[in-house]
């Protein structure tokens, strides 16, 4: 729900941001204003998320502060839960929302424009058909005078969202897919509070320390969970994956520990204090912090096999934390010294020079992450302490130059991920008691922020390294009595027909008791010539029942979408309606035909 602004006489946009400390940039994007970005009296703004709380001045009334912020009392009213005569004290914590909750239609509005204008949009189309929806409209007829609240609009993005969140009673690993925003429960019972999903570089696994802080590895493309290890604490564990995503590095009790997930062989180095333990993109060396023989918390480099160990800093002050290195493997950032100060800091491997990022203007600067290409790191910064702390999303560069506020939340810190194209930057936002319960995405080039979830409590999240995720679902159907797998991305047309991007399929049934030969040849040369003019027949057994394959030939019509054909005898005929079936077919683009034909199973 966006909340909208009226512009007032002598408002100016910088005005209204530095009102709600919000980045002009944001507010711009958020009404898609072009240059020379004039707005006018009576226009109606919408306002991205900011610092909403003051703390109430000596002689301030409700009047007065809503007089300044150009909002209705009773905004302020509602959001404080005040009772007449609505008296606030001096030194008071009163929110101030910036604006009412709904946008105002003007005459030549269009559902259309509307939802291009407030970015209502996905995979880059204006999304009317989503506001009619939320306001339960009858049609996309609208007429001056209608209050219509605008939602926010899955953006359609690539990749998915792994996070860890209490949506389902107890803390578990889940992804959320921006593409059509649906989120999917990965785990049942074996997350915690604490644990962070950290992806394959592949996105084909994630590992986390979840439940008496045993080391989980989820196999993304088979739907399994594996045990891997535990730890005596599950806190603060860092993981790490191989740049062919075979391996995990991580320390435990004085070893730095490299896991094979295909052969389940484990390789120990003995190195005693050492944590945030990285591979370089080489895949034959590591980057790990542990104290030197002082005491003093340094940098190191080592080869996998345990040799040729080299001290990469000299550092005489305080410990090293967060230790990031970069994908590129030039550069590696830390934080220094501690919780209550935070500072960032970049070193340059080759040359050893050290940059210090400017960062928030408390010295509180936490979960700092490089982007894909690393050039830039993202981070949250604590900000604004008197009125009970809110922080900045904000970007810089490598040497801490360009650093910049991308959007505000209202946790103390939250973690930030990037996408997979280094576009934009996820969050967490609407916090209670410390713990998030939304989820938010601000893309660098149009910086307006985007709520993606809401209404569950989330402590981690973690974007996919690939824009294309091979995770799957399981279809099940109780009427044709089969149940196989299909990539979770593709979306229900129908109860038999579902499709994606890249790909679909259909399933029917067949009731002849002809042989499977007539059958698969009356298919794959039916008169429309739906496979093309010379279609392949291969037959094979599909859990140990005949089955036939039909693959396209090259000059199948291109409206038929690369489609082919699976055809299974029943183990035992089926009824459906009172009638008998003994085969089944199942019609899926050739791309995915072996990949889907492999999990098919009988119930």
């Amino acid at each position: 729900m966006r909340l909208f602004y009226t512009v007032r006489s002598g408002d100016t946009l910088y005005q209204i941001a530095r009102r709600w400390e919000l980045p002009v940039e944001s507010l711009i994007a958020a009404n898609n204003l072009v240059t020379p970005f004039t707005i006018y009296v009576g226009q109606q703004l919408s306002i991205p998320p900011g610092v909403d709380v003051i703390r109430v001045k000596p002689g301030a009334t409700v009047f007065t502060i809503a007089q300044y912020f150009g909002v209705p009392q009773s905004v302020i009213i509602d959001a404080n839960n005040l009772n007449p005569p609505y008296i606030i004290q001096a030194g008071q914590l009163l929110k101030v929302p910036p604006g009412i909750p709904y946008y105002v239609v003007q005459p030549g509005d269009t559902l259309f424009q509307i939802a291009k204008r407030f970015n209502v949009i996905t995979s880059g189309l204006s999304n009317p058909e989503l506001i009619r929806e939320v306001n339960q409209l009858p049609s996309n007829t609208i007429f001056p005078g209608l209050k219509l609240i605008i939602p926010y609009a899955s953006p359609g993005d690539r990749g998915l969202i792994a996070y860890t969140s209490s949506a389902g009673g107890v803390y578990d690993i889940w992804l959320y897919n921006p593409r059509n925003g649906e989120n999917v429960q990965l785990t049942n019972g074996l997350g915690e509070s604490f644990s962070i999903p950290f992806w394959s570089p592949d996105s084909k696994r994630i590992a986390f320390v979840g439940k008496n802080e045993i080391l989980y590895v989820i196999q993304l493309t088979e739907g399994t969970i594996t045990r891997i290890d535990q730890f005596s604490e599950g806190l603060g564990v860092y993981l790490d994956w191989s740049p062919d995503s075979q391996k995990l590095v991580y320390a435990k009790q004085n070893d730095i520990t490299l896991y094979n997930v295909n052969t389940y062989q484990v390789q120990k180095i003995n190195q005693a204090s050492a944590t945030d333990v990285q591979w370089f993109p080489s895949g034959i060396e590591l980057l790990f912090q542990a104290a030197d023989a002082s005491g003093m918390s340094q940098l190191y480099r080592i080869q996998t096999d345990g040799t040729n160990k080299q001290q990469i800093t000299q550092n005489t002050g305080s410990r090293f934390n967060d230790v990031r290195l970069s994908p590129n493997g030039s550069h590696v950032l830390y934080t220094t010294p501690g919780a209550s100060i935070s500072i960032i800091y970049t070193l340059e491997i080759s040359t050893g020079n050290l940059f210090e990022v400017k960062g928030g203007p408390l010295a509180k600067n936490y979960f700092p992450v490089w982007s894909p290409d690393s050039s830039t790191i993202a981070y949250s910064a604590t900000a604004f302490e008197d009125v009970g702390y809110f922080n900045q999303i904000r970007t810089t560069g490598r040497r801490g130059e360009n650093d910049v506020t991308r959007a505000i939340s209202n946790c103390f810190a939250t973690p930030v991920t990037w996408s997979p194209d280094g576009r934009k930057v996820a969050y967490l936002s609407d916090c209670n008691n410390g713990i998030a319960s939304e989820i938010w995405m601000v893309d660098l080039f149009h910086p307006v922020p985007i709520r993606l979830i809401e209404g569950t409590l989330v402590t981690s999240l973690q974007w996919s390294p690939s824009p294309s995720v091979p995770m799957k679902k399981n279809y099940s159907s109780t009427v044709y009595k089969v149940q196989f797998q299909y990539p979770s991305d593709w979306v229900r047309v129908s109860d038999e027909r579902y499709e994606g991007p890249d790909g679909f399929f259909q399933l029917s049934a067949i009731s002849t008791a002809e042989p499977i030969n007539e059958i698969c040849h009356n298919e794959a040369f039916h008169q429309l010539l739906p496979y093309g003019a010379e279609p392949r027949i291969v037959h094979e057994q599909i859990q140990q029942q005949e089955a036939c394959s039909i693959l396209p030939s090259e000059d199948q019509p291109p409206e038929m979408r690369g489609q082919a054909a699976l055809i299974v005898k029943y183990p035992k005929p089926i009824q459906i309606e009172g009638s008998t079936y003994n085969y089944f077919i199942l019609w899926v683009d050739k791309e995915h035909l072996k990949e889907i034909s492999s999990t098919l199973v009988f119930l």
